[in-house]
């Protein structure tokens, strides 16, 4: 199964985050033993490396360009589909822009789960979608 990680699941995992670390890194383990994938869109990769670039922080950046290639995780493309898709989740379920296109790109390019801490996504219904406590 390919799991889509939501932005800020990546987040705490590169930077450590010390009170969401554990669990997502616990989290990311035990679908890595049990066969699974990781999936991120353009749109992930431009976030997570915002803060880096933000601060100078190279030895940050370079954490997360490791996870962005690392052979387990896939980067979608936000395609046509995908931007469409988003248009419809946007304006159906009110989700803003950054989070549609993200479930957007997890069902057009078949997630089998969406995973996050972001309580508020878990009433999407188009992908099963995990939120991390």
């Amino acid at each position: 199964m390919i799991i889509y990680l939501d932005t800020n699941v990546i987040i705490y995992f590169v930077e450590h985050n010390p009170v969401w670390w554990p669990k997502v890194s616990a989290r990311l383990a035990a679908a890595s033993a049990a066969g699974d994938t990781f999936g991120i869109s353009d749109l992930t990769r431009m976030e997570g490396l915002v803060g880096p670039l933000r601060s100078g922080d190279a030895r940050l950046y370079a954490d997360f360009v490791a996870f962005f290639t690392r052979p387990d995780v896939r980067v979608f493309p936000l395609s046509a589909g995908v931007c469409d898709r988003a248009a419809r989740v946007h304006a159906l379920h009110n989700f803003r822009t950054p989070d549609a296109l993200n479930l957007a790109a997890a069902v057009e390019n078949g997630c089998g789960l969406f995973l996050t801490n972001d309580a508020k996504l878990a009433r999407f219904p188009d992908v099963p979608v995990e939120v991390l406590t």
